[in-house]
C-alpha cells in the first residue's frame, strides 16, 4: 500500500536542484519516517521492483550500533516522492525553505535496514529519534532503478586497511599496525601499505599487519603491555627476521616469507616468545631472548618453490607456527 490515511506535514525542509532534479533536504521522526514509506521488492508485480529481502541481522546490528548513544551518527535514507509531495515556502524572500505536504507514501530507495534499525531500536528503548532524509520530487520507475544499482554496485567501501588506519588513535592494534607501516626503521616500511590498495613491491596491507598485532600479542602478560611497549617488541622481532633473511624479505616473487600466510606463521610463534620473554623477568621484558631466538631460524628455507609452496590460509599458518616455535624455544646459547 502506498497511500497515506492523513496526509503528512514535514517542517523546516530545504529545496533545491540536483543535477536539474527537484529535491528536499529535512528530517522526520522514526515513526513519520516508517508511516510515508514503502518499498519496491524485486519481486513486485510491475515488474519494477529491485529491493532485497529486509535482513534482519543487518536491521539488528544498525540498533545495536544506535544504542552507542551519540556517537552514533548516520547518513541521510534516500526517497523517490514520485511527484506526491507538495513543497510550499514559508515567504517570498525564503523560496527554498518551507514545508513538504506528503500525499502519498516516498519509494524508499536506499536505507531500508537503517530504518529497521531504527524501528527496533526506538521499540526496544521507547524512544523517539530524527531520521534525516534526501528526497527526489520525481524519478520515473527506470531512472530510480538505475540509481538504486549505481548506489550499490558502483560506488565502493572505503575498505577495512582504511577503516583501521581511522581508527588508529582509538584502538591501539590500529595504531601499532599503522606505525609498522609508516616507520622508516620498519621493515615493514617500503613493502606495506596504508589504504589496502595493492602495488608492485607492497603487497602486506594494514588489515594483514592488525592481524598480526592481533595474534602476536593477545596472551598475557603481552596484551597487558601499552602499545608503545607492544610496537618496541614487534619492531625488534621482525627486524631481526628481516635481518635474518634479508633477501627473503625483498623478494615476494621467489620467496614466501613476507605471503600472509607466513606472516600470520610468524605472529603465532612471536606470541609464544613473547609470552616467554614478557613473563620470564619481573622487572624488564627480556629483549635479548628475542633476538637469539630469532636467529634459531636461520636454516628454514622460505623458497616459493620449497617445502612451503603448497601451504595456505589460517591451518597453512598455525602448521607452519608448529615448527618455528620448537626451533625458538629451544635452549638459546
Amino acid at each position: 500500500m502506498t497511500l497515506l490515511a492523513h496526509q503528512h506535514v514535514i517542517e523546516n525542509v530545504l529545496q533545491y536542484k540536483m543535477r536539474g532534479k527537484v529535491a528536499y533536504l529535512g528530517h522526520v521522526s522514526a515513526m513519520s519516517a516508517l508511516q510515508i514509506t514503502y518499498i519496491k521488492p524485486f519481486d513486485h508485480p510491475s515488474g519494477k521492483g529491485y529491493q532485497r529481502p529486509v535482513d534482519s541481522k543487518r536491521c539488528n546490528d544498525f540498533a545495536l550500533y544506535l544504542s552507542k548513544g551519540d556517537d552514533a551518527l548516520f547518513t541521510p535514507i534516500l526517497l523517490n516522492a514520485e511527484s506526491n509531495w507538495e513543497f510550499i515556502s514559508y515567504d517570498r524572500t525564503r523560496t527554498s525553505y518551507g514545508r513538504l505536504i506528503c500525499k502519498d507514501k516516498a519509494s524508499l530507495m536506499d536505507g531500508q535496514h537503517r530504518l529497521g534499525g531504527i524501528k527496533r531500536y526506538t521499540q526496544d528503548t521507547h524512544s523517539e529519534i530524527n531520521v534525516p532524509f534526501l528526497a527526489f520530487h520525481y524519478l520515473d520507475a527506470d531512472e530510480e532503478i538505475n540509481l538504486f544499482d549505481t548506489i550499490n554496485t558502483k560506488a565502493k567501501g572505503i575498505g577495512i586497511s582504511l577503516s583501521k588506519y581511522l581508527h588508529r588513535n582509538s584502538d591501539d592494534n590500529s595504531w601499532i599496525a599503522t606505525e609498522l607501516i609508516t616507520r622508516g626503521d620498519s621493515p615493514f616500511h617500503f613493502i606495506s601499505t596504508l589504504t589496502g590498495k595493492r602495488s608492485s613491491g607492497r603487497h602486506v596491507t594494514l588489515q594483514n599487519l592488525y592481524k598480526v598485532i592481533e595474534i602476536l600479542t593477545k596472551h598475557e602478560p603481552v596484551a597487558s603491555l601499552s602499545k608503545d611497549e607492544k610496537l618496541i617488541l614487534s619492531l625488534i622481532y621482525f627486524n631481526n627476521v628481516k635481518e635474518c633473511f634479508n633477501t627473503e624479505w625483498l623478494s615476494y616473487k621467489h620467496y614466501r616469507l613476507t605471503h600472509i600466510v607466513c606472516l600470520n606463521a610468524l605472529a603465532i610463534a612471536g606470541a609464544a616468545l613473547f609470552e616467554k620473554a614478557v613473563g620470564e623477568r619481573e622487572s624488564s621484558i627480556d629483549y635479548s631472548m628475542i633476538i637469539k631466538s630469532v636467529k634459531k631460524l636461520k636454516n628454514i628455507e622460505w623458497s616459493s618453490e620449497g617445502p612451503l609452496r603448497y601451504i595456505k590460509g589460517m591451518n597453512g599458518s598455525k602448521a607452519l607456527a608448529g615448527d618455528l616455535i620448537p626451533q625458538m624455544l629451544g635452549q638459546h646459547k
